[in-house]
C-alpha cells in the first residue's frame, strides 16, 4: 500500500519541482502581494486508511517514505506528537528542519529553509511532509503550520500527505476554514484489510514469484492466525517470512527452490544434483511422497523429471486459482479462504466424486447450494452472474488460462456462442428474453455452460501440492514449528533449554550420571533442584542444596589441583566463600523471577517461593 499510495504522489512530481535553479537573492525578495488565495495552496494527499491496527499504518506510511526517498524527494516526517500543544509550531518546524538541513541554526525560521532549497543538489525535487495520524495532531498546530508554508508554496514545492482512519470528514472537524482553504486536496483510499490479503495471497502464494509455498495446515493457521490479530497484514506477512525461514533452515534440498525462477530450470536442477553426495541423494528420493508415488531410483533425471512436473502443475494450479478467485469475488468470497481449500490434500478425492455427476445433461439435477466450502460457493456463484458480468469474467479467464491453450480454446468457444455475427448490445438483449425459455427447452444457458468448465477444470488441475511427489522440497508443512515460534509457550521453552544447557553447550562434562554438576550454570543448577519440588520451594532447603553442590565442585577442583604431576605446583584455589555462593544464589533466583519460571516469597511466607512452570 505504501508503494502505491507514492506512485499516486509522485503523479504531481512535475509541476511541484522548481523550472530553474533559483537564487538565494530572488528567493528572499519579497513577491508582490498575493490577494488570491488559490496562489496559497499546498498540494495535499488525505489518505485512508481503513486498517484495524496501527500497526499497519505504521508499515503503510514506512513503505510510503521509502518508495518516496528512492525517488529523491525530499522527506520530512511528523508525528502526532511533535504537532502537539506542548511543542508548538516552532517546536513542530524546528523537527522538520533537522529532517531536512543537515545544520540546523539556533533560531529557525523559514528563510533557513529557502537557503537549504537553493542549493544546487536540492532544488530539483519537492518537500513532501508525511503525517502519518491526522486525528491525533493539534488542530491548531497543524493549522498554523499549513498556513505559514503556504505563504512561501510559490517559492519552495511543498506537498502534504496526512493520513486519516476514521473518515474523511476528520480534517474539516480539526483544521479551520481559513487552514483547509490553503490546502488543495486529493483523497486517496487505500483498501480494506481483507482487500490486500486478497493481493498479497494472489501476489505471493499463488503466481510463482518466491519458488515456495506452504501446506494445508499451515495455511489454515496463517488465515486463522490473521483474523485473531483483528486482520492486521502485518502479523500475515510477519508469519508469512517466519514460516519460509523456518523452511529454509530445516529442508537440507530447499536450495532448489530458487529452480522454480529459473528460466532453464531444468539444466539449474540436473547440474546442483549431480553435484551433491550420494547421502542427500537417498535423502532425497526418501520423502513420503516418492514412496507413495513409488519413486525408487535416485537418478538425476527422475528429480529433475518430478521437479518439472511439480512446476507445470503448480503454475496450472495457480491459474486454475486464480479463475475461482475471479467468479468468487462478485460473491464477496475471500482469496485467503479459496486458497485454504485448494491445498487441502483431500480435495482431489472430493473433486473426482463430484465431477462424475456434473454434466451438462443433468445439470437441472443439481440443486443450487449444493456442496459446501468456498469453491462450492464460487460454482453457485457463476450461475447467478449477470451476462455483462459473466463476459467479463471470461475474459478474465482467458488471461489468466494463457499458459493452458486446451482449456483457454474452450473458454474462447463460450465467448464466441455469444459474441458473433451480432454485436454485443443485441446479444445482451436477446440474452434476457430467451433465458428463462432456454432452460425449458433442454438448452443448456451459457452460465452453466461456464459453470461445468470451471468444475471439470477444477477437477483436473487443482491438485493440491501436497499430493504431489517432491513437494517437500519448496512446501513448508510443519505447523507444529510454526505456531511454537509465533505462539509459543516461552516459559516452558526457557526451562526446558536449563534443563539441557549441556547438550546447547555441546558440554560433556556437566553430569555424572543424574547428579546435577556443579560446573553447571547457576540458573541452570537452581531450575534442576526446582524439578525435586512440588508447587511450593523452601528456600532453605533449596540454598542448602545448591550450597553443597557448588563446595563439592570446588573440592574435587582442590583435589585434582594438589595431585598435578608437575614440577611447578600449582597454587590451590581456596574454598568459595559463604556469603559468594549466597550472592550467586539471590541472582539465580532473580533470573528465574525475571523469566516467569518462579514467583517470589510473599509477606505471610518469606521462606517459600512459588513455582510457575511445571513438567520437563
Amino acid at each position: 500500500p505504501g508503494a502505491a499510495v507514492g506512485e499516486g504522489v509522485l503523479l504531481f512530481g512535475p509541476w511541484l519541482r522548481a523550472i530553474g535553479r533559483p537564487h538565494h537573492a530572488e528567493v528572499q525578495l519579497s513577491y508582490p502581494l498575493l490577494t488570491d488565495v488559490i496562489c496559497k495552496r499546498i498540494s495535499t494527499a488525505f489518505i485512508l486508511t481503513k486498517n484495524a491496527e496501527f500497526v499497519d499504518d505504521i508499515t503503510t506510511f514506512r513503505d510510503l517514505a521509502g518508495h518516496l526517498e528512492s525517488n529523491g524527494c525530499h522527506l520530512a516526517k511528523l508525528s502526532a506528537t511533535e504537532l502537539s500543544a506542548k511543542h508548538g509550531v516552532g517546536g513542530c518546524f524546528r523537527s522538520l528542519l533537522r529532517q531536512l538541513l543537515s545544520d540546523v541554526p539556533d533560531v529557525a525560521g523559514v528563510s533557513a529553509l529557502v537557503s537549504w532549497y537553493c542549493e544546487a543538489e536540492n532544488y530539483d525535487q519537492p518537500v513532501i511532509v508525511t503525517i502519518d495520524d491526522l486525528e491525533q495532531c493539534s488542530g491548531d498546530v497543524l493549522g498554523e503550520l499549513v498556513m505559514m508554508l503556504s505563504e512561501w508554496v510559490i517559492k519552495i514545492p511543498i506537498f502534504f500527505v496526512m493520513g486519516i482512519a476514521t473518515t474523511l470528514d476528520a480534517p474539516k472537524k480539526l483544521l479551520s476554514s481559513e487552514a483547509l482553504q490553503r490546502l488543495e486536496s486529493c483523497k486517496l483510499t487505500l483498501g480494506s484489510p481483507s482487500d490486500r490479503m486478497n493481493a498479497l495471497v494472489e501476489a505471493i502464494l499463488v503466481k510463482p514469484c518466491t519458488g515456495f509455498c506452504i501446506g494445508y495446515e499451515v495455511a489454515k493457521f496463517l488465515r486463522n492466525y490473521f483474523f485473531r490479530h483483528d486482520g492486521t497484514i502485518t502479523s500475515f506477512i510477519s508469519a508469512l517470512k517466519l514460516a519460509c525461514s523456518k523452511h529454509f533452515s530445516l529442508e537440507p534440498l530447499s536450495f532448489l527452490c530458487v529452480g522454480m525462477l529459473e528460466e532453464d530450470c531444468e539444466e539449474f536442477w540436473r547440474d546442483k544434483f549431480e553435484t551433491l553426495p550420494q547421502q542427500i541423494r537417498k535423502y532425497a528420493f526418501g520423502f513420503p511422497s516418492c514412496a507413495s508415488a513409488k519413486i525408487s531410483s535416485n537418478s538425476s533425471n527422475n528429480i529433475v523429471g518430478g521437479l518439472s512436473k511439480l512446476l507445470k502443475l503448480q503454475n496450472d494450479w495457480g491459474s486454475v486459482l486464480l479463475c475461482l478467485y475471479e467468479a468468487g469475488r462478485h460473491d464477496k468470497v475471500q482469496f485467503l479462504d479459496i486458497f485454504c481449500e485448494a491445498v487441502n490434500p483431500d480435495l482431489q478425492t472430493e473433486n473426482v466424486l463430484f465431477v462424475s455427476e456434473v454434466t451438462c445433461e443433468n445439470l437441472s439435477g443439481l440443486k443450487s447450494g449444493c456442496g459446501k466450502g468456498s469453491i462450492a460457493q464460487v460454482m453457485n456463484t457463476i450461475r447467478h452472474l449477470p451476462m455483462e458480468t459473466l463476459l467479463h469474467v471470461l475474459e478474465v479467464w482467458s488471461n489468466h488460462l494463457k499458459g493452458m491453450s486446451e482449456i483457454n480454446d474452450k473458454v474462447k468457444e463460450l465467448q464466441s456462442t455469444t459474441i458473433g455475427a451480432d454485436s454485443l448490445r443485441p446479444a445482451k438483449e436477446k440474452w434476457a428474453r430467451r433465458t428463462a425459455a432456454s432452460t425449458g427447452n433442454g438448452i443448456v444457458p451459457l452460465n452453466e455452460k461456464a459453470a461445468v468448465l470451471l468444475q471439470n477444470v477444477t477437477s483436473k488441475y487443482l491438485v493440491p501440492v501436497e499430493c504431489l511427489p517432491f513437494h517437500e522440497i519448496i512446501c513448508f508443512k510443519n505447523v507444529d514449528i510454526l505456531q511454537s515460534a509465533l505462539i509459543g509457550n516461552p516459559r516452558r521453552m526457557v526451562q526446558l533449554d536449563l534443563l539441557k544447557s549441556q547438550s546447547h553447550l555441546k558440554c560433556s562434562c556437566c553430569r555424572s550420571g543424574t547428579a546435577v554438576s556443579g560446573s553447571l550454570h547457576d540458573t541452570s543448577i537452581m531450575c534442576n533442584l526446582a524439578q525435586e519440588y512440588g508447587d511450593v520451594i523452601n528456600l532453605h532447603d533449596w540454598y542448602m542444596t545448591f550450597e553443597g553442590i557448588i563446595n563439592s565442585k570446588n573440592s574435587k577442583t582442590k583435589r585434582k589441583s594438589y595431585s598435578s604431576p608437575s614440577k611447578k605446583k600449582s597454587k590451590p584455589s581456596s574454598p568459595e566463600g559463604r556469603a559468594m555462593i549466597q550472592a550467586r544464589f539471590c541472582r539465580a533466583v532473580t533470573e528465574m523471577q525475571i523469566t516467569g519460571l518462579v514467583r517470589m516469597p510473599s509477606k505471610r511466607r518469606p521462606d517459600l517461593v512459588q513455582r510457575i512452570v511445571f513438567g520437563p
